[in-house]
C-alpha cells in the first residue's frame, strides 16, 4: 500500500520523462539563480544555507574549471594561490590530539597495502618492483605531496587497477623484447607529460561530467576491492576466507611441525579480523556515548579507535594465543632493489634463474633510458599504452577529488585539481626513472582520512573538518621510518590488517548514496529513508537508475579481476561518463535526475521553483508515522 502511494505521488511529474534534456550542463541550469534568490529561499525554507558554504562551493566549480573561462596555464597558477599560498601556514601548525590519533590510524593503513601490494608487483612483474620499491614510493610520495600538494586531505597510494596495468606492461615489454623497467619508464615519462598538458590546457574542466552517478560507482568499486579482499577474494588467494584451505600459502611455513593445525590458524585468523573491524567500530562510535568521565576522554576514544583495535589483537594474537601460528607481513631483510641480479647484465634473477651461481647484486635505483636491446622507436611506441594509462590515472585522480571536495564535507581551504594534476604527473615521472610504482589517489584511504580528520554531528553529517598536512606528513614519515624498523612491523598479524582493510572499506560506504539505494532493494518501501529521490522519484525508477549503476560496477570489478582484459579498465571508467550524458536522459526525466544525481543545492532550488517547502518533509515522515501506528493497531 505505502509502495503504490510514493509511486502515485511521482506519477504525474514522469510522464514526459523522455522529453527533457538533463546531462549534466541542464542540471546546473537549476542553480544558476541560485546567488540572486538566496536570501529569499533561506527565508522561505528555513533552510541552513550560509553565505560562505554556497561561496566555497561556486568557487570549488571556478577552480577546476565548470564555469571558468582563463587563460593557459592559469588555473595551475590560480590553485596555487587559493591552497598553498594561503593555508600551507595554518595547515602545518595546526597540531593537537586528533593528529597523532589519525596519524597511527593512517599508518597501519598505508604502510599494509605498501607491503601487500608490493608482493604482488613482485609476483606481477617478476621482481623487477617489489615491496622496497612500493615502501619508498609510499614513503617519498607522501612526504613530497604533504608538504607541496594542494589538496593535503588526499592520501596517495597503489591502487588494485595501477596494479593490473603494471602486469599488462611487463607483458607487453616480454612481446617487444625490451627490458621491462626501460620500457616502463618510458611509458610513465610520456604519462607525466599528458599530465602536465592535462594541468596546464585545464582538462579537470572535464570532470564536470563525472556527476554523483559515476563518482559513487567508482568509490563503491574501490570499498568493494578492500571489502572483498579482507574476507576472501574470488580471483585470488587473499583474505582471511582462504585460510580454511589446507594448500593456502602461509601454512607452508609450519606444514613439518606435527601440531600445526590450519583449521585453528583459521579460526584465530576470522576471529582477530573480524574482532579487529568490530572493536574499532564499537570504539569509533564511543563519542556519543553516555560512558566515560566527560566528551574529551570519549572523543580521545574514537580518534585512537583503529590503533587501539589493532593493538588489542596483535596482543591477543602474540600473547594469549601464541601457540597458534598465523600469518604476519613478508616484509624484505634489507632496503635495497628488490631485483637481486645473476650477472652484470641483470637480465635474470637470482636465485629463481640462476639458483647454482652467487649472485651479482642488486640492480640500479635508475633507470637506463637507453637500454632499448636495440629497438630505438619503442620510447614513441610508448606513447599509445600511455594514453590508458594516462586516462586511469587522471580519472582515479579525478574521482576521488570529486568525492573529497563535496561540499557537504565542509572543506573550506579550497581546491587544486590542475595543480595536483601537475604534481602527481610529476612523482610519476620521477617513481619512472627510479623503478618505482605509480602512486595514484587511494579513494578508500584518501575517504577515512576526510572521515577521521572530521567532527560529525549524531546524525553522522559533518560539521567541520580539521584541514591539515600534518597528519598526511606524519603518516609517511613514519612509512620512511618504518624502513629501518621491518622486523617490527612484521609482529602485526596479517588477519588484523585484513581487519583494518574491511573497517575501511565499510566505513566509505557511510556516505555512498549508491550503496544505500542498493540496500532499498531489499527494503520495504514504505521504510524507505526520506531522501529526495525517495520522495519525488518512483520506487521502481529508483531500482531502475540503481541497476544501471550496478551493471556498470560489476562489469568494471569482473574487468579489473581478470588480467587479460584488465587493460580496458580505465575505457570502461571512462564510458561511464557519456553513459550519464547521453544515455540517462533519453531514460529519465529531467526531475528525476536532479533528485537522483544532482547536488543537495540544486535539488533545493528545484523544491523552490516548484512550490516544495521545508515542512514537506516533516509532513510525510508525519503522515508515515500515523499510517504505521494505524497498520499496528490494526
Amino acid at each position: 500500500m505505502m509502495g503504490s502511494d510514493k509511486e502515485n505521488n511521482a506519477t504525474s511529474k514522469e510522464d514526459n520523462h523522455a522529453d527533457h534534456d538533463a546531462s549534466p550542463d541542464a542540471l546546473n541550469k537549476v542553480v544558476k539563480h541560485r546567488n540572486h534568490e538566496k536570501q529569499s529561499t533561506s527565508t522561505t525554507l528555513g533552510l541552513d544555507m550560509s553565505m560562505h558554504d554556497d561561496d566555497f562551493q561556486d568557487d570549488d566549480e571556478k577552480n577546476h574549471g565548470h564555469v571558468r573561462n582563463q587563460s593557459w596555464g592559469r588555473g595551475i597558477v590560480d590553485d596555487y594561490k587559493q591552497t598553498i599560498g594561503t593555508h600551507w601556514k595554518a595547515e602545518m601548525i595546526n597540531f593537537n590530539f586528533k593528529t597523532i590519533a589519525v596519524s597511527f590510524f593512517l599508518f597501519f593503513a598505508a604502510v599494509a597495502p605498501a607491503i601487500t601490494f608490493g608482493a604482488i608487483y613482485a609476483k606481477v612483474t617478476h621482481n623487477w618492483i617489489g615491496a622496497i620499491e612500493m615502501i619508498a614510493a609510499t614513503a617519498w610520495c607522501g612526504i613530497f605531496y604533504a608538504l607541496f600538494g594542494g589538496m593535503p586531505i588526499m592520501i596517495n597510494g597503489g591502487t588494485g587497477p595501477v596494479l593490473a596495468f603494471a602486469g599488462v606492461l611487463y607483458k607487453l615489454s616480454k612481446s617487444l623484447d625490451v627490458p621491462f623497467l626501460t620500457f616502463n619508464a618510458w611509458v610513465g615519462l610520456w604519462v607525466t607529460l599528458y599530465m602536465f598538458i592535462a594541468a596546464f590546457f585545464d582538462l579537470n574542466k572535464f570532470m564536470k561530467y563525472a556527476t554523483r552517478f559515476t563518482d559513487e560507482v567508482f568509490a563503491l568499486l574501490i570499498s568493494a576491492i578492500f571489502i572483498i579482499d579482507a574476507l576472501g577474494s574470488p580471483f585470488s588467494p587473499v583474505g582471511v576466507y582462504h585460510y580454511f584451505a589446507e594448500s593456502h600459502k602461509s601454512h607452508d611455513n609450519y606444514e613439518m611441525e606435527e601440531d600445526y593445525s590450519y583449521v585453528a590458524t583459521a579460526l584465530l585468523s576470522l576471529v582477530l579480523t573480524l574482532g579487529t573491524t568490530g572493536v574499532a567500530f564499537k570504539l569509533r562510535s564511543f563519542k556519543f556515548s553516555p560512558f566515560c568521565c566527560n566528551s574529551g576522554i570519549r572523543s580521545s576514544i574514537t580518534d585512537f579507535a583503529v590503533t587501539a583495535a589493532i593493538l588489542l589483537f596483535s596482543v591477543l594474537d602474540k600473547v594469549i594465543f601464541k601457540g597458534v601460528k598465523t600469518e604476519t607481513l613478508n616484509v624484505p631483510d634489507s632496503f635495497s632493489p628488490s631485483f637481486n641480479c645473476c650477472t652484470a647484465s641483470c637480465e635474470s634473477f637470482f636465485p629463481d634463474d640462476c639458483p647454482e651461481v652467487e649472485p651479482f647484486g642488486r640492480r640500479p635505483w635508475v633507470v637506463d633510458l637507453s637500454d632499448l636491446n636495440g629497438k630505438n622507436w619503442v620510447p614513441l611506441m610508448a606513447a599509445l599504452p600511455a594514453i590508458l594509462a594516462f586516462i586511469l590515472v587522471f580519472l582515479d585522480d579525478g574521482i576521488t577529488w570529486h568525492l573529497i571536495n563535496h561540499k557537504s564535507h565542509k572543506l573550506k581551504h579550497g581546491v587544486a585539481y590542475n595543480y595536483d594534476t601537475l604534481v602527481i604527473g610529476l612523482m610519476i615521472g620521477v617513481n619512472s626513472m627510479l623503478g618505482l610504482p605509480w602512486l595514484v589517489a587511494a579513494t578508500v584511504r584518501s575517504l577515512n582520512h576526510l572521515h577521521a580528520l572530521g567532527k560529525k554531528n549524531k546524525l553522522g553529517k559533518f560539521v567541520r573538518v580539521q584541514e591539515t598536512r600534518l597528519t598526511n606528513f606524519i603518516v609517511h614519515a613514519l612509512v620512511l621510518a618504518s624502513i629501518f624498523a621491518l622486523p617490527v612491523i612484521k609482529l602485526i598479524p596479517v588477519p588484523v590488517l585484513y581487519g583494518v582493510f574491511l573497517f575501511m572499506g565499510i566505513a566509505s560506504l557511510g556516505t555512498n548514496q549508491f550503496w544505500g539505494r542498493v540496500t532499498m532493494f531489499f527494503m520495504q518501501s514504505s521504510k524507505h529513508p526520506i531522501e529526495p529521490y525517495t520522495e519525488h522519484v518512483k520506487t521502481s525508477r529508483m531500482h531502475l537508475y540503481t541497476c544501471i549503476q550496478l551493471i556498470l560496477f560489476l562489469i568494471l570489478y569482473f574487468v579489473k579481476s581478470f588480467k587479460t582484459i584488465s587493460i580496458a579498465f580505465p575505457i570502461i571508467i571512462a564510458a561511464c561518463i557519456p553513459i550519464r550524458v547521453y544515455v540517462l536522459p533519453k531514460i529519465f526525466s529531467e526531475e528525476e535526475l536532479i533528485m537522483l544525481d544532482a547536488e543537495d543545492s540544486a535539488i533545493e532550488e528545484w523544491k523552490v521553483q516548484n512550490g516544495y517547502n521545508n515542512n514537506d518533509k516533516v509532513d510525510n515522515k508525519e503522515d508515515k508515522g500515523s499510517i504505521e501506528l494505524l497498520e499496528t493497531t490494526l
